[in-house]
């Protein structure tokens, strides 16, 4: 019994943690995203102040070069963190499920030790009934 509660304390700790990590990965990806949007503003802010839309005119703003590539850069670590997050996830659902069957088992000792002893508290009745009984008619 002892050494099912530990199982169990540590599959509710692999759960959580394992619900922490689609928590931080799941921030990274926003807060990436919202990087990214960032970035269009300055490069739309920059290409507007500049009048030059037309990426290959040689005068094009070197900030709104340099701030499109860095925002490619987020949303292609914001499109590889996805893939880690549907991992993550699969591996949260399997912890998850693995934590359930222990908790079941132990239910079920639990339902078991219960039906044990109501049979033991029944047969103590039982006897005491009956006992009772047999003194009641010795006149």
């Amino acid at each position: 019994m002892k050494s099912r509660d530990t199982l169990i304390r540590l599959k509710r700790f692999q759960v959580d943690e394992k619900r922490r990590q689609v928590v931080q990965i799941e921030t990274m990806i926003a807060e990436f995203e919202r990087m990214a949007s960032d970035l269009d503003r300055e490069i739309q802010h920059e290409q507007d102040k500049a009048g030059i839309h037309d990426i290959s005119h040689f005068a094009y703003p070197t900030y709104a070069k340099a701030a499109m590539t860095r925002r490619d850069n987020l949303k292609r670590s914001a499109d590889e963190l996805a893939g880690q997050l549907s991992d993550a996830q699969a591996a949260l659902g399997e912890a998850f499920e693995e934590l359930k069957k222990v908790e079941l088992l132990e239910e079920r000792d639990h339902a078991k030790e219960r039906v044990a002893e109501g049979v033991r508290d029944q047969g103590e009745m039982d006897r005491i009934g009956l006992s009772g009984r047999s003194e009641m008619h010795v006149y």
